[in-house]
């Protein structure tokens, strides 16, 4: 007959003695004020603009609850989706463009064959210290066509410029207007990613005969993936927020920006023209969801190995 060996005890889990607790308390400590704030900007609003969203005003009874009745009426809104696709073809075009733009600049600051490196990496970067209302006016006089630099040129050399700011040209415009304003930004993000990669890996890449494009291609490029990754879920959620740039240039082409020419401005002309609050908060809650989903997608596509 063979004998069991006995049950081992459980052994209990170690108890936390003052310091581990002082420790925890101590990080609370560091960690509360931000927790604080967070919840005070962000999870409060959010909070709020869900419970306005679940609600109606009716003439006749006040505001009443409503479920899902404001999210299926913003599902079936052409206005609504006509700006999400709207900022959806603007994404497609205008983030590869100031994305490529901004990683041609990281490369040559980095490659060390710039002349001028210093006075190019200020120039590139100084346009994102502009204010976007600063930006969006100053651009919105050189589109001018009767009073800007596009009518000046006309006048002057007798051209006949196509109008800026027509309907069929302002996205591209608008879109000129956010690359000068965020190209530095971007390549701030990769030159930064690109002076961490060892150099003894460019090194090792010119002994095997790798030219300088091969050592972009092989070397560079795949350094810096996690850097690539968040500048366009950053340019993503930048494209879905679109709002300062139109809502300047709307008063020179109210023809062209109307009032739901984006998620953005349909969300605030029915909050504060339309005084229709809950379901401004409606639309922008779909929009914040729909904008997660799309960011969060990119992030596991990016971050996929292979």
């Amino acid at each position: 007959m063979t004998l069991l060996p006995a049950a081992a005890k459980a052994v209990p889990p170690p108890r936390r003695g003052p310091r581990a607790r002082g420790t925890a308390l101590a990080g609370w400590g560091f960690a509360g004020p931000f927790a604080a704030v967070f919840a005070l900007v962000f999870l409060a609003p959010v909070a709020y603009a869900f419970y306005l969203s679940l609600m109606r005003d009716r003439l006749i009874g006040g505001t009443s609850f409503v479920g899902a009745d404001n999210y299926l009426q913003v599902l079936g809104d052409p206005r609504f989706w006509e700006g999400a696709s709207r900022v959806g073809l603007f994404l497609l075009v205008q983030v590869p463009v100031m994305l490529g733009i901004a990683l041609l600049a990281a490369l040559a600051i980095d490659s060390g064959r710039l002349y001028g490196k210093a006075f190019f990496r200020v120039a590139v970067f100084l346009p994102y210290a502009v204010p976007a209302v600063v930006a969006g006016l100053m651009w919105g006089f050189m589109y001018g066509s009767r009073f800007g630099l596009v009518g000046n040129l006309n006048e002057s050399f007798g051209l006949a410029l196509p109008d800026p700011l027509s309907p069929s040209l302002v996205l591209a415009s608008i879109g000129n207007v956010v690359t000068w304003e965020f190209v530095g930004y971007n390549t701030l993000i990769f030159y930064a990613a690109l002076k961490v990669v060892p150099r003894s890996l460019y090194e090792a890449a010119a002994i095997d005969g790798a030219g300088e494009w091969r050592i972009i291609t092989v070397v560079k490029l795949p350094a810096i993936r996690s850097a690539l990754v968040i500048a366009t879920i950053f340019s993503i959620i930048g494209s879905f927020q679109l709002f300062n740039e139109p809502n300047i240039l709307q008063g020179l082409a109210p023809n062209a920006i109307t009032t739901d020419y984006t998620p953005n401005l349909y969300t605030y002309s029915l909050a504060f023209s339309g005084q229709q609050h809950n379901y401004a908060a409606t639309v922008a809650i779909v929009m914040g969801a729909l904008t997660a989903l799309i960011a969060y997608a990119v992030q596991l596509r990016g971050m996929r190995k292979g």
